[in-house]
């Protein structure tokens, strides 16, 4: 950890989350494994890989403060949304943003990035 700063899955390009003053801002997250697939299974995998993140950042999806969407179709958008709803749960929703965009690989559907509050002090250490 340095000055209080925690990097978690770091490689020469990015951090998948960086930890700092009791917020975990996350990087975007697409369908790795379904990309290319039908938009249901990328945002069900997207939705998976946050929550994973989140967990490792010391946080769950009831702590998100703030959501951004980047989807490639907004025709995909009530899908996505039905997806989202049921992924929430009953959690009280986050700040939300939703743009139409092109993304890293026409193979995506769907990127989600976010801002969360932290539980507690995370273990010292820079993951990757």
């Amino acid at each position: 950890m340095s000055g209080g700063i925690e990097r978690i899955g770091v490689n020469p390009r990015l951090s998948m989350a960086v930890v700092h003053g009791g917020l975990a801002y996350l990087s975007g997250q697409v369908a790795i494994d379904s990309g290319g697939g039908p938009v249901g299974e990328q945002a069900r995998e997207v939705l998976a890989r946050l929550d994973a993140l989140l967990a490792e950042a010391g946080s769950d999806r009831s702590r998100l403060l703030s959501v951004t969407l980047y989807v490639a179709r907004l025709s995909d958008l009530p899908e996505i949304n039905g997806l989202w709803l049921e992924w929430l749960a009953g959690a009280a929703p986050p700040c939300r943003t939703t743009v139409e965009a092109t993304l890293a690989s026409p193979r995506y559907a769907l990127e989600i990035s976010g801002v969360a509050a932290v539980r507690g002090r995370l273990p010292p250490a820079v993951r990757g």
